[in-house]
């Protein structure tokens, strides 16, 4: 039993988020952690802390400029998020299909030309499972909304 809590803490250290989320594996805040190096390109140092979050395959991390992500977004205030695909893209649009909780009606979302810099608002503050589809790839993660 020791040992198997001792592995979860370990996994859980390499993860971003994994400490601090909330149960439906949402995070509850992101703490900046250096980004996987296939993330790095263009991050001065590149082990720059960056709050970020994984995709569930590994395909795909969202770093978030905007944390904590809010809505509805200040005016002053941007949702940003820059996508970065782990595998190969053609240009295809990043498709973003939301789920509040990880039910209900789907709410969509497109980034022009596939992972990389955008401003993605949701409805309403909460646990959004996200489904990412881009050049024939599919990963999904999750992004917590809060009210300002």
């Amino acid at each position: 039993m020791l040992r198997s809590a001792l592995t979860l803490a370990l996994a859980c250290s390499l993860l971003v988020g994994c400490a601090e989320q909330s149960a439906g594996g949402c995070p509850d805040r992101l703490s900046p952690e250096p980004l996987p190096t296939w993330a790095r390109t263009g991050f001065r140092p590149p082990e720059t802390p960056m709050p970020y979050v994984l995709g569930d395959q590994g395909d795909i991390a969202a770093v978030v400029f905007g944390d904590p992500l809010l809505s509805p977004p200040g005016k002053d205030y941007s949702n940003k998020i820059l996508w970065v695909s782990r595998v190969s893209q053609d240009g295809d649009p990043l498709r973003i299909e939301a789920r509040l909780d990880g039910s209900g009606e789907p709410v969509m979302r497109e980034v022009r030309g596939g992972p990389g810099p955008s401003g993605v608002d949701l409805p309403q503050a909460g646990c959004w499972h996200l489904t990412l589809r881009w050049s024939g790839h599919v990963d999904t993660l999750r992004l917590r909304y809060v009210k300002p």
